[in-house]
């Protein structure tokens, strides 16, 4: 494993240039030092970056041979997002220098890039024009570039249909599965160790809802969503009994998409599906993440491919007419014939949308805390895989409409939602481009608190523990009543 060293000469934009170089290096660590601080080891590359009030100068050394020196020179303080861009791409400059590499994204180590388009185009610039902007100021490839203009105008035409700025949407959080894959970092529990605290978690997630409905009550709804963790978890009569409460203590009448993600195959039943079919619920998730059984098996997902498949005739025999499917590519042992071995079942199925995942290797993940288990395995993603995944859906009549990054991202691409004509996911889009208040409830959940129009978003967090949701349940509900009186403040 080659060891990574960054030495600043003053506290600023740390976080950028350490995402910039997790980015050409993500799974070697990286340390980070101040001017004068004692370094434990050596390094095989070592980055030094100092900052004057004129100029920024960037050094690397390779296994102590200086490879990269160069100064740009530029008024520091008068334009910090400016002098932010330059540096990043002084930086990447060396980086490609270095490692013979280049990211598809650039510089851009955000993980909302289509929200540079859509302020663009709210500001009454062309698509050319902000093509441009992108592969100048980021050095974005022409590919992400297109992708991501084409995304923002799809955006942009869904939400002109409704006034999204005078309403909100609502979170609803299940924190249980029937196992936890190798790759999730989310506060899921596993339900067989917790099916005795389920009652308890459903009676402080009530409270909450009741509580969302009450400081809302003069607000249009206009999305919800039931997501987790795997909500299917619950029981059928837990299921009904949840819905019910929804549709009792909100107003539904304006909602114009209303999700449970059903998830896991091995948590889908008949009656689980006819009770969420009984309810105004518009979408479903069914989602395999790879119809590959070796994979299925490697990262903890207990069940087979064709529970999949039986998984989601059972949806379409119960009425729904809209299911998502969610698949990952870059799983361990995952190269591009078992990718194009998932595309091809995927089609056979014919959803109504997909979204495609690059595996994200995440801190808290299993697949990262035992990553030395894995050192012989392939984590394989590339353009053609993206590619691969972009021919099978348009062969689906299907179009992008969503995309967001994850950190640690698996070959430096994104996740993007395709979807046939009228079967977007509009929750999506609105969290992802933070276009309005998210209010979320349950064990981990965060709401989005949205301020002048998306140029500042406050979040208000939910502990992630179970145990501690339903002690600290009245704890949670002031945050939230806290925050929505600061952001109505900010509305008036």
């Amino acid at each position: 494993m080659r060891n990574i060293g960054i030495e600043f000469n003053k506290k600023d934009f740390e976080y950028d240039v350490y995402s910039l170089v997790k980015a050409f290096y993500p799974f070697e660590e990286i340390e980070t030092y101040y001017q004068g601080d004692e370094r434990d080891s050596e390094f095989e590359v070592f980055f030094w970056l100092d900052y004057e009030d004129d100029k920024i100068t960037l050094r690397i050394e390779k296994d102590s041979k200086k490879v990269f020196d160069e100064t740009i020179f530029l008024n520091y303080y008068l334009n910090r997002k400016d002098t932010k861009n330059q540096m990043k791409r002084l930086l990447y400059r060396a980086l490609v220098d270095v490692t013979k590499k280049k990211l598809p994204w650039g510089t851009l180590t955000g993980i909302r890039p289509t929200k540079i388009p859509t302020q663009l185009l709210e500001s009454n610039m062309s698509n050319p024009q902000i093509a441009n902007y992108m592969r100048e100021t980021y050095y974005c490839s022409d590919r992400k570039v297109s992708l991501a203009v084409a995304i923002a105008n799809q955006e942009a035409r869904l939400l002109s249909e409704f006034d999204y700025k005078s309403g909100y949407s609502l979170y609803i959080g299940i924190p249980f599965c029937p196992s936890i894959c190798l790759y999730c970092s989310f506060g899921s529990h596993p339900i067989k160790q917790y099916e005795d605290r389920v009652e308890a978690y459903l009676k402080a997630l009530f409270k909450e809802i009741e509580f969302v409905g009450e400081a809302f009550a003069d607000k249009r709804l206009d999305t919800i969503y039931i997501g987790g963790g795997t909500p299917t978890t619950l029981s059928a009569k837990q299921m009904e009994r949840l819905l019910q409460h929804v549709c009792d203590c909100v107003d539904i009448k304006d909602v114009r998409e209303f999700t449970v993600e059903a998830g896991r195959p091995d948590s889908i039943t008949k009656d689980k599906l006819e009770v969420i079919a009984k309810f105004p619920v518009t979408r479903i998730s069914i989602n395999p993440q790879t119809m590959n059984q070796e994979t299925l098996d490697v990262i903890g997902r207990k069940h087979t491919v064709a529970a999949i498949e039986e998984a989601f005739a059972l949806a379409r025999q119960s009425g729904f007419t809209n299911i998502n499917m969610d698949l990952i590519v870059g799983l361990p042992g995952e190269g591009e014939a078992e990718v194009a071995n998932t595309l091809r079942q995927i089609k056979g199925l014919n959803p109504d949308s997909v979204t495609v995942h690059s595996l994200s290797l995440k801190r808290t993940a299993r697949l990262t805390l035992f990553k030395d288990e894995f050192c012989d395995t392939t984590f394989a993603n590339n353009q053609r895989i993206m590619d691969m995944a972009a021919d099978a859906t348009l062969d689906m009549q299907m179009r992008p409409y969503y995309l967001y990054r994850q950190k640690n991202i698996a070959g430096n691409f994104e996740n993007v939602g395709y979807s046939k004509p009228d079967k977007m996911g509009i929750y999506n889009i609105l969290i992802i481009e933070e276009k309005q208040t998210i209010m979320a409830v349950g064990a981990g959940a965060a709401t989005k608190l949205v301020f002048v129009e998306g140029k500042r978003v406050e979040r208000v967090e939910s502990v992630k523990d179970v145990d501690a949701y339903i002690a600290r349940v009245d704890e949670m509900i002031e945050r939230k009543r806290i925050g929505i009186e600061k952001w109505l403040k900010q509305k008036t």
